[in-house]
């Protein structure tokens, strides 16, 4: 039954008639380095989450993994919202880093970031098969259950650097 919802599946008649950004115009590739000094530094990044342990954030990292800037709202969604609304404000080039959550990572996520025009997201928690199937359709690096001492790269391996490669085997 077709509906309206907010999360961007209810409504649809099948799968193919999901909104779809293009492919990730930069196709950088990313240091593993990098990846664990943002995921380092991202507790330390979220006030809200230190005083309630309630609440998401979504970050993003240059190149070296220094976070540039993070946002926090008890919505994953609207943390991701609010950090892109500041990087647009800021005229942040996507391509120039990279975007953690520490949220599950749904294909709405991954939507977001690819018509921010990111081409690697990282995730804390398990990506959904559909969030994986979108991010190989954009040419998205899609790494998840990211730790600062483990990753699990979904998408795109060959564009995560520093990877040996028993990690990247079995990403699908």
């Amino acid at each position: 039954m077709s509906g309206r919802t907010g999360c961007g599946l209810c409504g649809i008649a099948d799968l193919g008639s999901l909104p779809s950004a293009g492919p990730a115009p930069d196709l950088r590739a990313v240091r593993l380095e990098a990846i664990r000094a943002a995921l380092g530094a991202l507790d330390a990044a979220q006030p809200l989450h230190a005083a309630t342990r309630a609440v998401h954030a979504a970050g993003f990292a240059d190149a070296d993994g220094q976070l540039l800037a993070v946002r926090e709202d008890v919505g994953r969604h609207n943390a991701l919202d609010k950090l892109i609304g500041a990087l647009l404000r800021a005229s942040v080039d996507p391509a120039e880093g990279f975007i953690v959550i520490t949220s599950r990572c749904s294909f709405e996520m991954v939507e977001k970031a690819a018509r921010l025009g990111a081409h690697t997201l990282v995730a804390i928690s398990a990506p959904t098969s559909l969030a994986i199937d979108r991010a190989t359709k954009y040419g998205m690096a899609l790494v998840a259950l990211a730790r600062t001492d483990s990753v699990q790269i979904f998408t795109a391996p060959e564009r995560i650097l520093g990877v040996s490669p028993v990690v990247a085997e079995g990403y699908r």
